[in-house]
């Protein structure tokens, strides 16, 4: 399901005329279909459908400025020499239109605008009742993942959930109704959608039931709804639609994608960018740029690196608790598939670490980079699909559930299933632990299998460690750009000036 560019649903159009004419604004533009002449036929709902789905493509979205806003987390820092870009990831913003934030606003609410479209629409086309029912529930997941993110980056945000017009003014939600609005799309989606291995071919990679389910877990662990997110993750296990890759690196890689750990990706596909990065229309590049940005020096802009913390935390220090000794492993092997070091004996674009004449103090992220499929720098048509959701994150998730409702013998196995998969085989872990200490091997075991894959902002959030100065202290131990984080502020993204000075009836984050 690679193919999403729908020029069909661009309606801005351009005005030429000249002179003075009463009518000036009363044009149809004879270039493309309106919205009008659009929405006809069962064809129309599938394209309008895939128009949704390259909502979440975007530059602003995950092609990008995604990738910045979730690397603000302890595990990541820049030395980007791009210094409002540094600054952003060191919690000092100054400029409340910094382009990432920005960006991201205008195009996170261009995906709502299509899906609004596309709700609104659908329900008065004369075609087959399962395909629409299917089309229309697809839609309200993309409406929820992308309200998901807005909630957890900006909090406070509008709820569209019409058609709008021009002089359409919604309502600045609490980040609690914005939660509320998530939830409801996810239940009224998940009736209509198909289990995941019920989709082949061209259909790969669609919205399955249990990408619903997965994401309204994870609100529920947000909310501390251990119980309801536990019942989900159930489901979602038993449901037999998913396993663990035996290889790790294939839930990375282009020649793996939708793959059985997959829950839920962004699809991408590497291609001549014709009209500039970050376009939107029919002849615009399917690819994202990630890789560009998040590799080594000189075969990337090397914007974004991994904490040496996180390095260190592969050599697997395994606590029991019960006796206070500690069993050293060997390196887990999720690391060099991870990072780039001087301790990571593969060759990265042709050449080793040392070859490269790369800083040997300093670590820079493997993950998502086409390393082992070119000699040559990285540039703007990465076509590896980015993985939003795994079946790993299904399980460490319920261990987690289960661990907060004291359901320890059972959330063990989840977290020794992560750890023994054939090519990671770490010792699974023993005894009996408290559950403190068994929240603490789950949230280690978590920033080793999701290292800098964007998950780790949601997991601090969700752990309260940015709500108070204990957990601001521990994130600090870790990462120093927290010296900057104010509390009560930092955690959510100033809105837009911009869009503040459009309506009134919208009100800025507190603190800035």
């Amino acid at each position: 399901m690679k193919s999403h560019k729908i020029a069909t649903l661009l309606l801005a159009g351009s005005l030429l005329a000249t002179g003075c004419q009463k009518d000036l604004l009363d044009k149809t533009n004879p270039n493309g279909p309106s919205t009008a002449q659009f929405w006809k036929s069962s064809d129309d709902a599938v394209k309008g459908v895939y128009a949704c789905y390259s909502g979440l493509q975007q530059y602003a979205v995950y092609g990008h400025s995604w990738q910045f806003m979730a690397a603000r987390s302890d595990e990541s820092y820049s030395q980007s020499p791009f210094v409002e870009l540094a600054n952003f990831t060191r919690f000092i913003q100054p400029d409340n239109n910094f382009f990432i934030s920005s960006f991201a606003w205008n195009d996170y609410y261009r995906t709502i605008f299509r899906t609004n479209q596309a709700l609104a629409n659908i329900p008065g086309i004369d075609m087959d009742a399962t395909l629409k029912a299917r089309l229309l529930a697809e839609t309200r997941f993309i409406r929820a993942i992308s309200y998901f993110d807005l909630a957890y980056f900006f909090g406070r945000v509008p709820i569209v959930t019409v058609e709008p017009t021009v002089t359409t003014r919604a309502k600045q939600g609490t980040q609690a109704e914005v939660e509320a609005q998530v939830i409801a799309d996810l239940l009224a989606a998940i009736p209509d959608l198909p289990l995941a291995k019920a989709y082949s071919g061209v259909d790969k990679g669609r919205a399955s039931k249990g990408a619903a389910q997965a994401l309204l877990a994870r609100v529920y662990m947000h909310q501390k709804k251990y119980a309801e997110a536990s019942a989900l993750f159930a489901t979602i296990i038993n449901s037999n639609q998913y396993a663990l890759v035996d290889n790790y690196l294939d839930n990375f890689t282009e020649a793996n994608e939708n793959n059985a750990e997959s829950v839920f990706e962004i699809q991408y596909t590497a291609s001549v960018l014709e009209v500039g990065q970050g376009q939107d229309n029919a002849s615009a590049s399917e690819a994202y740029d990630r890789p560009n940005f998040f590799g080594p020096p000189v075969v990337t802009f090397a914007d974004v690196q991994p904490r040496r913390w996180l390095l260190d935390a592969y050599t697997d220090s395994t606590l029991n608790f019960a006796s206070g000794s500690t069993t050293k492993h060997l390196i887990d092997p999720r690391r060099d598939v991870s990072i780039i070091s001087v301790l990571n004996p593969d060759r990265f674009y042709g050449k080793t670490f040392t070859e490269w004449g790369w800083n040997p103090s300093q670590q820079y992220w493997r993950k998502y980079l086409n390393d082992r499929t070119r000699t040559t720098p990285e540039n703007f048509t990465s076509g590896i699909n980015y993985r939003i959701m795994r079946y790993a994150d299904i399980l460490l998730m319920q261990a987690e559930a289960l661990t907060e409702q004291n359901q320890l013998t059972n959330a063990l196995p989840l977290l020794n299933r992560v750890r023994t998969r054939p090519s990671v085989n770490i010792a699974p872990l023993t005894g009996t632990y408290s559950q403190d200490a068994l929240r603490q091997l789950i949230r280690a075991e978590r920033a080793r299998e999701f290292a800098g894959e964007g998950t780790r902002w949601y997991d601090i959030l969700r752990w309260g460690l940015m709500d108070d100065q204990a957990g601001l202290d521990a994130l600090k131990a870790r990462d120093s750009d927290f010296t900057n984080f104010r509390l009560g502020i930092s955690k959510l993204l100033p809105i837009p000036q911009r869009d503040l000075d459009i309506d009134p009836g919208v009100t800025q984050n507190p603190g800035y």
